[in-house]
């Protein structure tokens, strides 16, 4: 079977985001690793939408979750009739489709397709967990390959010996840059923003800049300032959970305020990723709120008094004139432009995974 993830992080491996085996999917828990490298084992599909909205994985990752899920709610049908294990694989799509609101669109679209290629089986006598299995590999090879496009564009930003701010799990992405910038022979500094609550900057990318041999620092999100002030970064990037038509994103919250500093500064600010087709404007987006105990503590410790509140938007939203350009796989588009990315063609890009 053809792998695109060859040569890249350990994070990044497709057995280690998530894979469906003998009627069961292990997840790689994200919130505690690098500290503990452990897996979440479910036995239903709906166990890999709760992993999903507990955050196990974040990023892409979910994007494999849930077709490896879809996997598994094939065989949990497997002795149904026809007609009901359809109706189970459809309400298992809708289910993993609204898991998080802000990425609804997404979900939905991969979770639909893979829906789609599991009942096309049913109904030509082949196996569907084999089939949403096989499509899941598939649409991990299209992703993988098509963001490496997208990292070859990035790469071409980045010059020899520059540096890079991160902020929060670009996922795919940051495998991909890697790759390009190896493949030509360009040494970089990778500064990466912690991102709290999670930490994913500090935990994940952080450890696949470091699993590559990549000169890593990591700042505290409130050293961003001082960082930039004192000329240690030349580009800023993220990736971007939406990218609506107009320019405008959304992103890990704190995303914002990088932007916003990167601009005072004077420093670039290129967005990795593909459009949504579906969304014409910010106005389209819907911020996550999630449970704001997580921001209360880290990994079980609590570092407040009982009666201190918090807050928890899990998203920012960043508009287009603090983005230089939002880098795709078919090149770097500015503000006002960003739909020229499906003018010859019309297949939408997260479309393509399922």
């Amino acid at each position: 079977m053809e792998r695109m993830d060859e040569g890249m992080p350990f994070l990044l491996r497709y057995e280690n985001v998530a894979w469906y085996e003998n009627g069961k999917v292990r997840i790689l828990d994200r919130r505690v690793y690098p500290t503990r490298v452990e897996f979440v084992e479910c036995s239903t599909y709906k166990e890999v939408v709760q992993a999903i909205k507990d955050m196990v994985t974040q990023s892409a990752g979910p994007y494999t979750a849930i077709g490896m899920g879809m996997a598994l709610a094939a065989y949990e049908s497997g002795n149904l009739s026809k007609e009901d294990q359809k109706e189970f694989l459809l309400n298992a799509a809708h289910e993993f489709g609204i898991s998080r609101p802000t990425q609804a669109n997404r979900y939905t679209t991969i979770a639909n397709g893979c829906a789609a290629e599991a009942i096309k089986a049913i109904d030509e006598g082949r196996d569907p967990v084999q089939a949403a299995f096989d499509d899941t590999i598939a649409s991990l090879n299209r992703r993988y390959s098509t963001m490496q496009r997208a990292g070859d564009n990035l790469a071409a930003l980045i010059h020899d010996g520059g540096s890079i701010l991160t902020q929060c799990y670009g996922e795919t992405i940051i495998g991909c840059l890697i790759r390009a910038m190896r493949r030509e022979g360009k040494t970089f500094r990778a500064y990466c923003a912690e991102t709290r609550p999670y930490m994913q900057g500090a935990r994940l990318t952080a450890s696949c800049f470091a699993d590559a041999g990549i000169d890593t620092t990591l700042l505290t999100d409130n050293m961003i300032a001082y960082a930039m002030n004192e000329g240690l970064i030349d580009i800023f990037t993220s990736a971007a959970d939406t990218i609506c038509l107009d320019g405008t994103i959304a992103n890990k919250v704190g995303s914002m305020q990088i932007a916003i500093l990167a601009d005072h500064f004077g420093i670039p600010y290129y967005v990795t990723g593909v459009p949504d087709k579906d969304k014409p404007s910010g106005s389209d987006i819907v911020i996550e709120m999630r449970d704001p105990k997580q921001c209360l503590e880290f990994m079980g410790i609590h570092h407040t008094l009982d009666t201190v509140k918090a807050l928890y938007p899990a998203f920012d939203i960043v508009p287009p004139e603090l983005i230089t350009g939002i880098v795709t796989d078919r090149g770097v588009f500015k503000e006002g432009v960003i739909a020229d990315y499906f003018k010859d063609s019309t297949e939408a890009f997260y479309g393509a995974f399922a």
